[in-house]
């Protein structure tokens, strides 16, 4: 068996298509999204990908073309690379952070704690140090292989409830806060390089009480030395939404993190105005240094009906993508 270092050694990126495909050249925006938001002093423009996606045309020559980072959608959630415990899958996951290394693209890993699509061998946890040894293990395990090469990881993702309270989950009933403390702390050794984030939906509004408990609990856990460095907001929104972002970023930002970021962007329809009012916002707020959008085409959104994407279900770049673009310019 080949050890985890020469797995990693393994170019995977050659059976992915190419991004420099000529037929698909008509099918790309006119402007990189990415260079505009880095010509505007941001960090990135990026969005979300796997495996199965990049190999399947236009996928791979829009991302080159016009995003500069990838998160993956699924392959990196803890059941999908540990679904029996101490055996790891890793291909999909390493396909996609091989493809995006090799066409110059950071990479955003997502996720490593999350209550949700995760292997009931975990689920069935009552121990408490028996817990904190698995967390342990597949923070380690999952940061070291990726070591130097992931820009950005959600450490911990969807822990809070609506009232900004910690969510019930199997890590918050067995061992309360502390599995927070555990995964950043891990994270933090195995890699002191990679940006550590904390990751969550509706903190779209300000005063909220999730938006509210976030900031109250990321204050807390700072103090007592947790390596938190960002505050991740996901901004799966509606119509009428996008003008509160701001001054919910800004109460993000309030909290003693280094930056926050919007990690998972889509908006019901794409309207050209909220688009561009989600943008501004992270425009106007010095802390916030990059977008996501949560996926290419409204084809593969997870929101289907919604068409809430940048580029249509024949991947060409909407009114709101060429108004971002005007935007940035």
């Amino acid at each position: 068996m080949k050890s985890a270092l020469a797995l990693l050694a393994v170019p995977l990126v050659a059976a992915l298509p190419s991004a420099k495909t000529s037929s698909l050249k008509q099918r790309q925006a006119g402007a990189s999204i990415h260079d505009a938001f880095v010509a505007a002093s941001k960090e990135f423009f990026g969005t979300a990908t796997d495996q199965g996606l990049l190999q399947r045309d236009p996928n791979p020559a829009i991302i080159q073309a016009n995003f500069g980072q990838v998160t993956h959608e699924n392959s990196m959630k803890w059941e999908s690379l540990e679904p029996n415990r101490g055996s790891y899958n890793w291909g999909p996951a390493d396909e996609v952070v091989d493809w995006a290394i090799a066409n110059g693209k950071l990479v955003r890993g997502h996720t490593l704690v999350w209550h949700s699509q995760l292997p009931q061998w975990v689920e069935g946890i009552t121990d408490a140090e028996e817990l904190r040894e698995v967390i342990r293990n597949h923070v380690s395990t999952t940061v070291g292989r990726y070591a130097g090469r992931i820009h950005h990881w959600d450490v911990v993702n969807e822990i809070l409830a609506e009232d900004g309270s910690l969510r019930d989950s199997v890590f918050s009933r067995v061992l309360g806060e502390e599995f927070v403390r555990i995964a950043f702390e891990v994270a933090r050794e195995t890699d002191p390089s990679a940006v550590l984030y904390i990751n969550d939906y509706n903190l779209d509004q300000a005063n909220y009480g999730k938006v509210n408990g976030m900031v109250s609990f990321v204050q807390k856990w700072v103090d007592e030395g947790v390596p938190i460095d960002g505050i991740g907001t996901q901004t799966h929104i509606s119509p009428g939404m996008g003008a509160g972002v701001q001054a919910a970023l800004e109460q993000l930002a309030s909290a003693p993190v280094r930056e926050v970021a919007i990690t998972e962007l889509d908006i019901a329809d794409a309207p050209v105005e909220e688009y561009t009012a989600v943008v501004q916002a992270c425009l106007n707020v010095e802390k916030c240094t990059a977008i996501t959008v949560w996926g290419v085409g409204d084809a593969d959104s997870w929101r289907q009906g919604d068409n809430p994407l940048l580029f249509d279900y024949n991947f060409n770049p909407k009114p709101a993508y060429d108004a971002i673009i005007d935007l940035l310019s």
